[in-house]
């Protein structure tokens, strides 16, 4: 079995199931050359990535998450970090700065208007019989959600969206120096928001963050700046790559589609889980070993990269029975298509209203789906999903 978990290739039309079927059987944690640089461990047992996403004592986010990140390599920008990439205590006192804004009564609190936001959306594609269902549907629900949340034009939010796929795109796959200007564009942008919000503060989460404290002091720009781009860089992943791969999903398996269909208030709940841990939209997190340390007979040494494979986790015959069969009525789905432990994805709350909201909508007033033309999918080995989804449908 040829194992390659770097190249983009190996995730298009989706995660390489195979590779990860091969792995969890024969290697659960296998050593992965990495081309230009030191190699990495590939973790892809349920059990394992659980255990490697709770222990921060053993392995740290720090430097970064991603397998290869020059920046960060180098000391990334200076004394400051994003928040994904700090270890507890000091990821805890970042974390607190927003989780009130993302507890699920808060969520919950912004119900109406996300599902006020999801008509809109779908009215503005309902009467054209096709559209491109990445950009003109998933794409927009949580680009829309994270520009209110901050207090910015929601069509301001659609721009940021492009940015973030540009980050998530392999390098190989674009122009030299594409993702490092994509991040400074976000900088440019989000330096606009620091002197807008300092001279008129509102009620949105930009104010807040930059009125608050942590360790008795205000955010520097640096910091703000970080945590800007890690809320509007992780605020669309899962929504818009589970819409769009379960949108595609459904329409690959009729059956299931009918049976979420016949009852679609009541199912739509399981449904969604189960739409997660099939599409697995984050594809891995990095680790770095801060000691030696045993992993499923492996032995990791001081400074090693241990990658989890959250897609190969989620289709874990140990854990999930018929793992490669979509079952919206799966009754237990410990899946982890959100991470778990102190990182596990502080927006996991809001990002299900969005979903719920979404299928609602599309799912009562279009029908009769099918591909208007092939699916192309992100050329990304780090977020998985489809960039472009032409489809035709008929309004109910």
């Amino acid at each position: 079995m040829k194992i390659d978990l770097l190249s983009p290739g190996s995730f298009d039309g989706g995660q390489p199931h195979n590779q990860f079927a091969w792995l969890r059987e024969n290697e659960p944690v296998r050593w992965h050359d990495e081309p230009g640089g030191k190699g990495f461990w590939a973790v892809t047992r349920h059990a394992d990535v659980w255990a490697v996403d709770r222990d921060f004592q053993t392995y740290s986010s720090e430097p970064t998450i991603m397998i290869t990140d020059p920046l960060a390599e180098a000391g990334g920008f200076g004394p400051y970090k994003m928040m994904l990439m700090m270890d507890p205590p000091e990821h805890t006192a970042f974390r607190k700065l927003i989780r009130s804004e993302f507890t699920e009564p808060a969520a919950r609190l912004r119900e109406g208007r996300i599902q006020e936001l999801a008509r809109q959306i779908v009215d503005a594609v309902i009467e054209k019989g096709e559209c491109d269902f990445v950009n003109d549907v998933a794409g927009e629900m949580p680009s829309f959600v994270i520009a209110e949340l901050m207090g910015l034009p929601l069509s301001d939010g659609r721009e940021l969206y492009k940015l973030t796929e540009i980050i998530h795109t392999a390098p190989e796959a674009l122009p030299p120096g594409a993702g490092g200007q994509a991040v400074m564009k976000m900088f440019e942008y989000g330096s606009k928001v620091i002197a807008e919000k300092r001279a008129r503060p509102g009620d949105d989460l930009a104010s807040r963050l930059l009125a608050c404290e942590v360790d008795g002091r205000k955010l520097e720009d640096m910091e703000f700046l970080l945590f800007f781009l890690l809320l509007v860089d992780a605020g669309g992943d899962t929504t818009r790559n589970l819409l769009s791969g379960g949108l595609l999903a459904l329409m690959e398996n009729p059956e299931q589609y009918a049976w979420l269909m016949a009852d679609l208030p009541a199912r739509l709940p399981t449904a969604r889980e189960e739409l997660l841990r099939w599409t697995s939209p984050v594809i891995y997190m990095r680790r770095t070993a801060k000691h030696d340390a045993d992993l499923a007979g492996a032995r990791i040494k001081a400074g090693d990269k241990v990658v989890m494979y959250f897609g190969a986790a989620n289709r874990d015959l140990a854990v999930f029975e018929r793992p490669d069969i979509l079952d919206l009525s799966r009754p237990e789905n410990p899946h982890i298509a959100f991470g778990t432990g102190p990182h596990g994805c502080l927006g996991q709350h809001i990002a299900r209203i969005e979903i719920d909201a979404m299928l609602r909508e599309v799912l009562t007033r279009m029908k009769a789906f099918e591909l208007a033309a092939p699916v192309e999918w992100l050329p990304s080995n780090f977020i998985s999903g489809p960039k472009s989804m032409p489809i035709r449908f008929q309004a109910i």
